[in-house]
């Protein structure tokens, strides 16, 4: 049995009670679900349809995420997740650059990594070189006046930690945002890269070794380890290249607001929905949150 999940950006509210009702009785769906009203939906279906991402991308042109999956073990144990544009509004990299008059240049970079245009890593070293003599304190300002917060983090991580589940950030970023955004949305722990400073100033340099795609891949099998989980009990998400092996290897791994190279591998795509949508796909109604 599977799943069929249908949900909507929450301050659109649109989701059309026919529309799911329509693709119910093309798909021979069981009874509809509503998660939310006028939000999120779900409905029953024997088998994934040959037409799925048709139909996806027919919804696609209407502002509505389709998710199909198994029924069974969709409510997952642990979230796994990245920072830079998943979690938050921005890439903290780009932000850094902007303030020491090289945005541009290292937001061309950044674009082309994510896409899986360039070596995560030689493409980090070169970002960050062009940050050397930045004074440490301008993280700090980045943080209060750039960094935003994606809608529906807090209340995903406070609804599974609720329910026996357990938060982990991920970035190829910086443990000076990490450990910022981890504490204010309520992660267990979190794990990035070290900037380099000496007397106030950034060398220019991150700590070895380089936390990237790989390392991403080491947290999720550490961490279900330590925790006596399976890798199918993980939820991951990011939208990055250096994402996807993180992805792959959890049982659900969800591209959200992805790159469209990297949402084209996964077959969890949330577009329109904010962080809540993780929620809806492991069949939490909106009674549910923390």
């Amino acid at each position: 049995m599977h799943v069929a999940t249908l949900l909507v950006d929450p301050s659109r509210s649109d989701l059309d009670r026919a529309a799911v009702e329509a693709l119910r009785d093309a798909w021979g769906g069981g009874a509809a679900r509503w998660l939310n009203p006028g939000i999120a939906a779900e409905f029953e279906v024997a088998e994934i349809p040959a037409n799925r991402w048709e139909v996806w991308h027919g919804l696609q042109g209407l502002g509505v995420d389709l998710v199909v999956q198994p029924a069974e073990g969709r409510r997952k144990k642990m979230l796994l997740a990245d920072m830079d544009s998943t979690m938050i509004g921005q890439e903290c990299i780009d932000e850094l650059a902007n303030m020491a008059g090289v945005g541009p240049r290292v937001a061309a970079i950044t674009a082309r990594a994510m896409n899986g245009e360039l070596d995560f890593e030689g493409a980090l070293l070169e970002r960050v070189g062009l940050l050397r003599g930045m004074p440490e304190s301008v993280i700090g300002q980045v943080l209060a006046e750039r960094i935003t917060f994606t809608p529906g983090g807090s209340t995903l991580i406070a609804t599974m930690k609720a329910n026996g589940g357990y938060a982990a950030l991920v970035s190829g970023g910086f443990t000076a945002f990490t450990t910022a955004v981890a504490a204010h949305l309520g992660f267990d722990e979190h794990r990035a890269n070290t900037l380099l400073a000496e007397g106030g100033h950034l060398t220019g340099d991150v700590a070895r070794p380089i936390l990237g795609r790989e390392a991403k891949i080491a947290a999720l099998r550490e961490i279900s380890a330590r925790l006596g989980i399976a890798h199918a009990d993980v939820l991951a998400v990011g939208d990055g290249a250096n994402d996807l092996g993180m992805l792959h290897l959890a049982g659900a791994g969800v591209a959200l607001h992805a790159k469209p190279s990297v949402a084209a591998q996964c077959d969890i795509r949330i577009n329109h929905g904010d962080l809540t949508a993780l929620l809806y796909i492991q069949g939490y109604a909106a009674e549910d949150f923390a």
